[in-house]
Protein backbone atom coordinates (compact mmCIF):
# COMPACT_ATOMS: atom_id res chain seq x y z
CA UNK A 1 0.00 0.00 0.00
CA UNK A 2 3.04 2.53 1.06
CA UNK A 3 4.63 1.86 -2.20
CA UNK A 4 1.38 2.20 -4.72
CA UNK A 5 1.35 5.90 -2.88
CA UNK A 6 4.22 6.60 -3.69
CA UNK A 7 4.12 5.76 -6.93
CA UNK A 8 1.28 8.41 -6.68
CA UNK A 9 2.95 10.90 -5.39
CA UNK A 10 5.25 10.57 -7.98
CA UNK A 11 3.17 10.83 -10.84
CA UNK A 12 1.61 13.81 -9.41
CA UNK A 13 4.22 15.78 -9.06
CA UNK A 14 5.62 14.74 -12.54
CA UNK A 15 2.54 16.16 -14.02
CA UNK A 16 3.10 19.54 -11.65
CA UNK A 17 6.95 20.16 -12.87
CA UNK A 18 5.69 19.07 -16.62
CA UNK A 19 2.93 21.66 -16.74
CA UNK A 20 4.98 24.34 -14.80
CA UNK A 21 7.23 24.31 -17.73
CA UNK A 22 4.98 24.02 -20.28
CA UNK A 23 3.30 27.34 -18.69
CA UNK A 24 6.93 29.22 -18.70
CA UNK A 25 7.42 28.03 -22.47
CA UNK A 26 4.20 29.64 -23.28
CA UNK A 27 5.29 32.98 -21.32
CA UNK A 28 8.70 33.01 -23.08
CA UNK A 29 7.43 32.65 -26.35
CA UNK A 30 5.06 35.58 -25.92
CA UNK A 31 7.78 37.49 -24.18
CA UNK A 32 10.14 37.04 -27.19
CA UNK A 33 6.92 38.07 -29.80
CA UNK A 34 6.14 41.24 -27.93
CA UNK A 35 7.21 44.43 -30.07
CA UNK A 36 9.41 46.77 -27.80
CA UNK A 37 6.93 49.49 -29.21
CA UNK A 38 3.97 47.77 -29.00
CA UNK A 39 1.65 48.35 -25.75
CA UNK A 40 2.50 45.78 -23.07
CA UNK A 41 -0.66 44.41 -22.17
CA UNK A 42 -1.13 44.38 -17.75
CA UNK A 43 -0.50 41.20 -15.60
CA UNK A 44 -2.43 41.62 -12.41
CA UNK A 45 -2.37 38.60 -10.16
CA UNK A 46 -5.97 39.08 -7.57
CA UNK A 47 -5.11 40.39 -4.08
CA UNK A 48 -1.08 40.15 -4.71
CA UNK A 49 -0.74 43.68 -5.25
CA UNK A 50 -2.55 46.19 -3.27
CA UNK A 51 -1.81 50.34 -4.27
CA UNK A 52 -0.42 52.47 -1.54
CA UNK A 53 -3.16 54.46 -0.55
CA UNK A 54 -0.97 57.76 -0.83
CA UNK A 55 -0.26 56.71 -4.24
CA UNK A 56 -3.91 55.88 -5.43
CA UNK A 57 -5.02 58.88 -4.54
CA UNK A 58 -2.18 60.98 -5.95
CA UNK A 59 -3.22 59.15 -9.71
CA UNK A 60 -7.07 59.17 -8.86
CA UNK A 61 -9.50 60.30 -11.49
CA UNK A 62 -10.06 63.74 -12.02
CA UNK A 63 -13.80 63.95 -12.58
CA UNK A 64 -14.00 67.64 -12.50
CA UNK A 65 -11.66 68.35 -14.96
CA UNK A 66 -13.22 70.25 -18.31
CA UNK A 67 -13.08 66.16 -19.95
CA UNK A 68 -12.89 63.90 -16.99
CA UNK A 69 -10.03 62.04 -16.45
CA UNK A 70 -9.78 58.50 -15.50
CA UNK A 71 -7.03 56.75 -12.97
CA UNK A 72 -3.81 55.85 -13.41
CA UNK A 73 -3.74 52.36 -11.87
CA UNK A 74 -0.29 52.53 -10.35
CA UNK A 75 -0.04 48.80 -9.65
CA UNK A 76 0.68 48.62 -13.23
CA UNK A 77 3.68 51.29 -13.26
CA UNK A 78 7.48 51.21 -12.42
CA UNK A 79 7.43 52.63 -9.50
CA UNK A 80 10.92 54.81 -10.73
CA UNK A 81 8.29 56.84 -13.03
CA UNK A 82 5.47 57.54 -10.10
CA UNK A 83 5.66 61.23 -8.72
CA UNK A 84 8.63 61.46 -5.83
CA UNK A 85 10.86 63.94 -3.88
CA UNK A 86 14.46 63.27 -4.67
CA UNK A 87 17.96 64.44 -4.44
CA UNK A 88 18.37 66.77 -6.36
CA UNK A 89 21.33 65.04 -9.44
CA UNK A 90 21.45 68.21 -11.71
CA UNK A 91 23.05 71.24 -9.69
CA UNK A 92 20.36 73.90 -11.24
CA UNK A 93 19.27 76.29 -9.23
CA UNK A 94 15.52 76.15 -7.48
CA UNK A 95 12.72 76.57 -9.82
CA UNK A 96 14.44 74.89 -12.82
CA UNK A 97 12.91 72.08 -15.16
CA UNK A 98 15.55 69.78 -16.27
CA UNK A 99 14.63 66.89 -18.72
CA UNK A 100 16.81 63.68 -18.68
CA UNK A 101 15.25 61.92 -21.67
CA UNK A 102 18.31 59.01 -21.31
CA UNK A 103 16.41 58.11 -18.23
CA UNK A 104 13.13 58.84 -18.86
CA UNK A 105 12.83 61.36 -16.37
CA UNK A 106 12.00 65.45 -15.60
CA UNK A 107 12.94 67.01 -12.78
CA UNK A 108 11.48 70.07 -11.09
CA UNK A 109 14.80 71.90 -9.06
CA UNK A 110 13.71 72.60 -5.03
CA UNK A 111 15.23 74.22 -2.37
CA UNK A 112 17.56 72.69 0.07
CA UNK A 113 19.41 70.15 -3.05
CA UNK A 114 15.99 68.58 -3.47
CA UNK A 115 14.22 67.62 -6.67
CA UNK A 116 9.97 66.53 -8.08
CA UNK A 117 10.79 63.50 -10.21
CA UNK A 118 8.22 62.75 -12.77
CA UNK A 119 8.41 60.10 -14.94
CA UNK A 120 8.06 60.96 -18.69
CA UNK A 121 7.86 59.25 -22.32
CA UNK A 122 9.66 60.54 -24.75
CA UNK A 123 9.24 60.70 -28.42
CA UNK A 124 11.06 61.24 -31.50
CA UNK A 125 10.39 64.89 -31.62
CA UNK A 126 11.49 64.78 -27.63
CA UNK A 127 15.12 63.82 -29.19
CA UNK A 128 15.51 66.19 -32.06
CA UNK A 129 16.42 69.39 -29.58
CA UNK A 130 18.33 69.87 -26.37
CA UNK A 131 19.75 73.41 -24.77
CA UNK A 132 18.15 75.51 -22.26
CA UNK A 133 14.73 77.61 -22.56
CA UNK A 134 11.87 79.21 -21.05
CA UNK A 135 8.29 78.14 -20.74
CA UNK A 136 6.78 81.05 -22.66
CA UNK A 137 2.66 79.79 -22.98
CA UNK A 138 1.15 77.22 -21.09
CA UNK A 139 -2.32 75.66 -21.97
CA UNK A 140 -5.16 73.78 -20.43
CA UNK A 141 -6.55 71.19 -22.68
CA UNK A 142 -4.69 72.36 -25.78
CA UNK A 143 -5.40 71.95 -29.55
CA UNK A 144 -2.70 69.56 -30.75
CA UNK A 145 -1.36 70.65 -34.47
CA UNK A 146 1.56 67.92 -35.92
CA UNK A 147 4.60 69.27 -37.09
CA UNK A 148 5.02 68.47 -40.75
CA UNK A 149 7.90 65.62 -39.90
CA UNK A 150 5.02 63.31 -38.54
CA UNK A 151 3.03 63.90 -41.13
CA UNK A 152 5.77 63.21 -43.63
CA UNK A 153 5.96 59.93 -41.90
CA UNK A 154 2.13 59.63 -41.18
CA UNK A 155 0.19 61.45 -44.24
CA UNK A 156 -2.85 60.49 -42.42
CA UNK A 157 -2.40 63.34 -39.67
CA UNK A 158 -2.87 65.96 -42.38
CA UNK A 159 -6.36 65.72 -41.40
CA UNK A 160 -5.41 67.78 -38.11
CA UNK A 161 -2.99 69.70 -40.00
CA UNK A 162 -5.53 72.76 -38.22
CA UNK A 163 -5.23 71.51 -35.30
CA UNK A 164 -6.38 68.70 -33.11
CA UNK A 165 -9.55 69.89 -30.87
CA UNK A 166 -9.04 69.27 -26.93
CA UNK A 167 -10.11 66.28 -25.31
CA UNK A 168 -9.12 62.91 -23.80
CA UNK A 169 -8.05 61.46 -26.87
CA UNK A 170 -5.70 64.63 -28.04
CA UNK A 171 -1.99 63.68 -27.88
CA UNK A 172 -1.19 66.48 -25.99
CA UNK A 173 -3.28 65.59 -22.91
CA UNK A 174 -5.17 68.28 -20.01
CA UNK A 175 -2.06 70.43 -20.12
CA UNK A 176 0.97 71.73 -22.25
CA UNK A 177 3.89 73.62 -21.41
CA UNK A 178 5.54 75.59 -24.83
CA UNK A 179 9.48 76.09 -24.77
CA UNK A 180 10.67 78.94 -26.13
CA UNK A 181 14.28 79.60 -27.17
CA UNK A 182 15.55 83.28 -27.47
CA UNK A 183 11.64 83.76 -28.45
CA UNK A 184 11.37 81.39 -30.69
CA UNK A 185 9.30 78.35 -30.24
CA UNK A 186 11.22 75.24 -30.27
CA UNK A 187 8.13 73.18 -31.38
CA UNK A 188 9.07 71.19 -27.76
CA UNK A 189 6.41 70.49 -25.37
CA UNK A 190 6.10 68.89 -21.98
CA UNK A 191 2.28 67.91 -22.03
CA UNK A 192 -0.11 65.15 -20.84
CA UNK A 193 -1.08 61.86 -22.75
CA UNK A 194 -3.84 59.98 -23.38
CA UNK A 195 -1.61 56.76 -22.88
CA UNK A 196 -0.41 56.36 -19.80
CA UNK A 197 1.23 52.98 -20.60
CA UNK A 198 3.95 55.03 -22.42
CA UNK A 199 5.51 56.32 -19.91
CA UNK A 200 9.09 54.94 -18.95
CA UNK A 201 9.68 54.41 -22.97
CA UNK A 202 10.92 55.68 -25.89
CA UNK A 203 7.76 56.54 -29.11
CA UNK A 204 7.73 56.73 -32.19
CA UNK A 205 6.20 59.98 -32.29
CA UNK A 206 5.72 63.41 -29.78
CA UNK A 207 7.98 65.35 -27.10
CA UNK A 208 7.79 65.09 -23.30
CA UNK A 209 4.88 62.98 -22.32
CA UNK A 210 3.72 62.57 -18.44
CA UNK A 211 0.88 61.30 -16.91
CA UNK A 212 -2.21 63.71 -17.07
CA UNK A 213 -1.95 63.79 -12.99
CA UNK A 214 1.47 64.69 -13.20
CA UNK A 215 1.05 67.36 -15.79
CA UNK A 216 -1.31 69.28 -13.65
CA UNK A 217 0.76 69.17 -10.99
CA UNK A 218 4.11 70.50 -12.73
CA UNK A 219 1.57 73.07 -14.35
CA UNK A 220 0.23 74.20 -11.12
CA UNK A 221 3.70 74.92 -9.84
CA UNK A 222 5.85 76.25 -13.03
CA UNK A 223 4.98 79.61 -13.90
CA UNK A 224 5.24 81.14 -17.41
CA UNK A 225 8.96 82.35 -17.36
CA UNK A 226 10.15 79.09 -15.88
CA UNK A 227 13.69 78.32 -17.09
CA UNK A 228 13.72 74.27 -18.39
CA UNK A 229 17.30 72.26 -19.24
CA UNK A 230 17.37 69.25 -21.50
CA UNK A 231 19.80 67.52 -21.97
CA UNK A 232 21.36 66.07 -24.94
CA UNK A 233 20.33 62.80 -25.00
CA UNK A 234 23.79 61.56 -25.86
CA UNK A 235 25.95 62.39 -23.07
CA UNK A 236 22.77 63.11 -20.32
CA UNK A 237 24.69 64.47 -17.43
CA UNK A 238 22.15 63.82 -14.53
CA UNK A 239 23.14 61.02 -12.04
CA UNK A 240 21.72 57.77 -11.42
CA UNK A 241 18.42 57.83 -10.25
CA UNK A 242 17.80 58.04 -6.35
CA UNK A 243 14.91 56.60 -4.24
CA UNK A 244 12.69 59.09 -3.21
CA UNK A 245 10.05 59.70 -1.23
CA UNK A 246 5.97 60.19 -3.02
CA UNK A 247 4.50 63.48 -2.29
Amino acid sequence: MQNHEASILRRARGALITRRAMLAGIAASLTGCMSPASRPDPVTVPGAMRPDPHLARMYAAMPQERFPIPAVDVTQVDPRYLRQEVSDPTGEEPGTIVVDTSEKFLYLVREGGRALRYGVGVGREGLSWSGRALIQMKREWPRWTPTENMIGRDPSLARFAGGMEPGLQNPLGARALYLFENGRDTLYRLHGTNEPWSIGRAMSSGCIRLFNQDIIDLYERTPTGTRVFVLDHRSATASAPSVGEVV
